[in-house]
């Protein structure tokens, strides 16, 4: 084998990791929210962490029951990885994640202390 063509396949190589490596890193296209509160879900807004307006509301007329789970399948033009996350409750009261890593994580599922006050959110690949 030549040099000229040992050189062309390591470069080959390098290019298609490189290509990989950044197929890698693009954002999720579907997310699955589990509603695990306690209480229904009347409405969820996801945006780029960039966003003034929280843009649609994902579950459009259902509503999101607990113990129910959610498929977002959405197709974003932006370019990040960071989003936000809002969702709002039968009652009108809300909760609001900044910054989601969706190029890291798919699986949210959402939990209410009725202690604190507090819903937090786990996410998982």
């Amino acid at each position: 084998m030549s040099n000229r063509t040992w050189l062309g396949l390591c470069a080959g190589a390098a290019l298609a990791f490189t290509g990989a490596t950044g197929a890698l890193a693009q954002m999720y296209e579907k997310i699955m929210l589990v509603n695990s509160t306690g209480y229904t879900i009347a409405q969820i807004y996801i945006s780029p962490a960039t966003s003034d307006s929280w843009e649609e509301d994902v579950l459009d007329w259902d509503v999101l029951d607990d113990g129910q789970q959610f498929e977002v399948d959405f197709r974003r033009a932006e370019n990040t990885c960071d989003w936000d996350l809002k969702v709002v409750y039968s009652d009108g009261s809300d909760a609001i994640w900044h910054g989601l890593d969706l190029c890291e994580d798919w699986h949210f599922e959402l939990f209410y202390n009725a202690r604190t006050g507090d819903t937090h959110l786990t996410a998982s690949s």
